[in-house]
């Protein structure tokens, strides 16, 4: 899975960036109630460790 589709996924249920850093932006989850880092590499597969990491941060899992 690419980072725009994950992207994708986290805003259909109402994930959303508050911040952009270097190398990450910080995206808001309204299911779990935490910030988390996501990476600014959209067009790149992300890794299964990362993407496991985003999918219990963002609340999709």
């Amino acid at each position: 899975m690419t980072g725009a589709e994950m992207a994708k996924q986290m805003k259909n249920i109402g994930c959303y960036k508050i911040r952009e850093g270097g190398n990450h932006e910080i995206w808001y989850s309204p299911v779990t109630n935490r910030e988390f880092p996501f990476p600014r590499h959209y067009s790149k597969e992300l890794g299964t460790g990362i993407e496991n990491k985003l999918r219990r941060d963002s609340g999709l899992k």
